[in-house]
């Protein structure tokens, strides 16, 4: 029987940790750039844009991550195309990343007083100007603190991804508690895994409110 050492368990760890950061990190960018199309669809004057967009965020905010990557990763199968579970777990977090993203932006732009948006007209301020140089300046500071909050949540949800096979920080874990016997250790590394990548964003979180001024 093979002996494993607790370097042996944090190197494998080590590795795991890696691909979480990596998808948690693309997850976010891709599902924050989807996430601001979304946005715009959804505070659009035009009904199609609003329909389709409410229809997408309650889509992905009303089922289960976890059915989400089934669907995904099964379902493309199915129609013949080889899905790799890396690809889709950065679908599926994506996806899901920008329906929550988008409306929490959306509430953010609706919380700028109506005013502004009336004295930006006053000014001949077209709708982009209007975003661009009032509105969304504004929201940014408001939107900080939920944003970097939703971070630390897509960081944890990396973790449904190791159900279709993808080998982040839990299926990594998982492999290893299989292999020692020893989960109690095992798993107690893979939470402070996880710990030492979500502490630094929610103090990271207060810091921008503190630079932004957000509670002023």
């Amino acid at each position: 029987m093979t002996e494993f050492t607790l370097l042996d368990m944090l190197r494998g760890l080590w590795s795991g940790l890696q691909w979480t950061v990596l998808l948690s990190l693309l997850a976010f960018v891709l599902g924050g750039i989807v996430g601001l199309l979304v946005l715009f669809a959804r505070i659009s004057s035009h009904w199609l844009l609003r329909s389709l967009s409410k229809g997408y965020i309650e889509l992905f905010q009303g089922t289960p991550l976890l059915m989400q990557l089934f669907m995904l990763f099964f379902g493309i199968s199915l129609l013949g195309l080889d899905v790799s579970p890396w690809v889709a777990a950065a679908l599926g977090l994506t996806l899901f990343t920008s329906a929550f993203l988008a409306e929490i932006w959306r509430g953010c732009v609706e919380s700028i007083p109506r005013g502004q948006w009336e004295a930006s007209g006053s000014l001949a301020f077209s709708y982009g100007e209007q975003m661009r140089h009032v509105i969304l300046p504004q929201a940014l500071r408001i939107a900080i603190p939920p944003t970097v909050g939703f971070s630390v949540q897509v960081v944890k949800g990396t973790a449904v991804a190791s159900i279709i096979g993808f080998a982040e920080l839990t299926k990594t874990g998982t492999m290893i508690a299989n292999a020692t016997f020893d989960p109690f250790v095992v798993y107690g590394l893979v939470a402070l895994g996880y710990f030492a990548l979500c502490w630094p964003l929610s103090l990271f979180a207060r810091r921008l409110e503190g630079a932004f001024h957000v509670t002023r």
